[in-house]
């Protein structure tokens, strides 16, 4: 089966209208697609969905025009800091993207440049900002309970283009283990995103490695995502994510099949 649930369009930040993408699903032999636009940030418009609206309204309507070709969904990427309206979807995927610090939202993964930024917030204490990032992702993830959590360690984006700060750093490591076994005691699936990967900034998927193991070692379930902003990278990486699952000891990931997520062996 194969099936991507964190798809972005030209309702957002996405290169590709909702219906390029369908087409191009169908094509690949996807038995269904997911959207997730980016939920409306009053704090940032820079690419969440002005136009939640018509947004809805248009996958509504690929859902009817391409019933019986492709099982299509409702999605959206709600960030923790701005919550959407959840009965308007067919699945929330929760992330954060950005650090609040004295009432104001800072984004993390925008650029390398913001990132600098961020680390300067917190005067270079990358343990601070790890308690900061994860802590209050951990908070909205416990309460909220979104269907997927979505890319749990964004904060490690940027580790690969400069001196590492995070994943070469052992107390950073052992914190973000202790955190995603915390989120995993939700009970929500966690993806494992591709896109960093297929976008350049990393040679690794979310979550890192360590943190896999701690999932795995919490029972928790997994779905592929390729946080896709084109209809090229739609499946990246997802069979080389399989065997690394494996590897690791998963045996299975979750897919959406007639509205409910279910088990499918890797």
């Amino acid at each position: 089966m194969i099936a991507n649930y964190h798809t972005h369009t030209t309702f957002c930040d996405g290169r590709n209208t909702p219906e390029e993408i369908v087409i191009s699903a169908i094509e690949k032999g996807f038995s269904s697609i997911g959207f997730s636009g980016h939920g409306y940030t009053d704090f940032d418009l820079r690419y969440c969905m002005k136009d939640t609206v018509g947004y809805i309204a248009e996958i509504k309507r690929l859902k009817a025009e391409y019933s019986g070709k492709i099982q299509i969904y409702l999605g959206v990427e709600e960030d923790a800091f701005c919550l959407v309206n959840r009965a308007d979807f067919d699945y929330v995927i929760g992330s954060s993207h950005y650090f609040c610090v004295g009432g104001k939202y800072y984004p993390i993964d925008s650029n390398y440049e913001y990132f600098k930024k961020c680390l300067e917030l917190f005067s270079y204490d990358i343990m601070k900002m790890t308690h900061s990032y994860y802590g209050a992702f951990c908070e909205y993830i416990a309460k909220r309970k979104p269907d997927v959590v979505g890319h749990f360690d964004l904060i490690t984006k940027f580790d690969e283009l400069d001196a590492s700060l995070f994943l070469e750093n052992g107390d950073y490591t052992r914190t973000a283990e202790k955190y995603v076994s915390l989120a995993a005691e939700s009970g929500c699936l966690f993806e494992v995103n591709t896109g960093a990967v297929s976008r350049g900034f990393r040679t690794s998927f979310y979550p890192a490695e360590n943190l896999l193991y701690a999932l795995k070692a919490k029972g928790a379930g997994l779905v592929l995502a390729s946080d896709s902003h084109s209809t090229d990278t739609l499946d990246f990486g997802f069979a080389e994510a399989r065997r690394y699952l494996k590897y690791i000891g998963f045996d299975s990931v979750y897919n959406l099949c007639d509205g409910k997520f279910v088990k499918e062996s890797i």
